[in-house]
């Protein structure tokens, strides 16, 4: 296997003691963030290393080439964006904390994921859908590295897809300005140009995600080996189990240790690195 090793400022004593760890014949320079040390063996000391020198590690399969892959899913709210959506949109409502709270454990998968969009929703009646508008221009931002890795995944090949327990209003927009191929949400009521405080049609949840996935990936003759997931909550799970190559990026605690990789301290270009040929541009 070779070894990944990522981080936002990687000293050479940490690469050369990891390196020496896990017995890597030689170590080959990805990017300024990126390396991979090649011929390398698991060792037991290396997860806590990594830890303590926040740097993400990765064990990947030597030659594999991101155009062995059709497909790229993402959740959007703290992945393919940094920010929470519902959670800025209850900061008009002056009930952030409440909802924020609600997130936090939605995410931990302390609530259940309908129940908890129903609650969260609930605390956003009577909020003027203009306002909405203003949550995107002003709030939402790519997460790290994001562009850069949808420009990688088109040219393999790859079609891009986001799956969000969030908005339609936030992903038709992400879609748009993305050039994604997919996107699915749920979609706000809204009566005389104001929130009702409900959801409109069937939750997409954790099963919905799962089963949004399926049905796309059937859709396009892809088998699951041919699939990328990418997600950070609980209800991402049963998305990511779906997924040949599923990565949690700044996961929960429900998931580490249930995904392909894992990235905790780098951004989302960070993904195309477990690949030999990829590159950030």
């Amino acid at each position: 296997m070779n070894l990944i090793i990522q981080g936002l400022d990687i000293q050479n004593h940490d690469l050369r003691h990891i390196a020496k760890l896990a017995q890597a014949s030689h170590i080959e320079r990805i990017t300024g963030e990126a390396f991979r040390l090649v011929n390398a063996t698991e060792h037991s000391e290396i997860p806590n290393y990594c830890a303590d020198a926040q740097l993400d590690f990765a064990y990947v399969t030597p030659n594999k080439k991101l155009s062995e892959f059709g497909l790229v899913v993402m959740d959007m709210d703290s992945t393919l964006i940094a920010i929470e959506s519902i959670d800025e949109i209850a900061a008009l409502c002056n009930v952030k904390q409440q909802v924020a709270e609600i997130t936090t454990s939605t995410m931990r998968g302390e609530i259940d994921f309908s129940e908890s969009l129903i609650r969260r929703t609930a605390l956003l009646k009577g909020l003027p859908e203009d306002l909405l508008q203003q949550v995107y221009d002003q709030k939402v931002k790519l997460s790290l590295g994001a562009d850069k890795m949808l420009h990688k995944m088109k040219l393999a090949g790859l079609r891009t897809m986001v799956i969000s327990g969030g908005f339609t209003f936030f992903t038709d927009r992400i879609k748009a300005k993305l050039g994604l191929d997919f996107s699915f949400a749920n979609q706000l009521e809204i009566t005389d140009g104001k929130l009702t405080g409900s959801v409109a049609g069937e939750i997409i949840g954790a099963k919905g995600k799962a089963d949004i996935l399926k049905n796309i990936r059937d859709q396009l003759h892809l088998n699951k080996e041919q699939v990328i997931a990418i997600g950070d909550g609980a209800n991402d799970l049963p998305m990511l189990t779906e997924a040949g190559t599923s990565i949690a990026f700044h996961g929960k605690p429900i998931l580490q240790g249930k995904t392909t990789f894992s990235i905790n301290y780098v951004g989302l270009d960070a993904v195309i690195n477990f690949f030999e040929q990829a590159s950030p541009y």
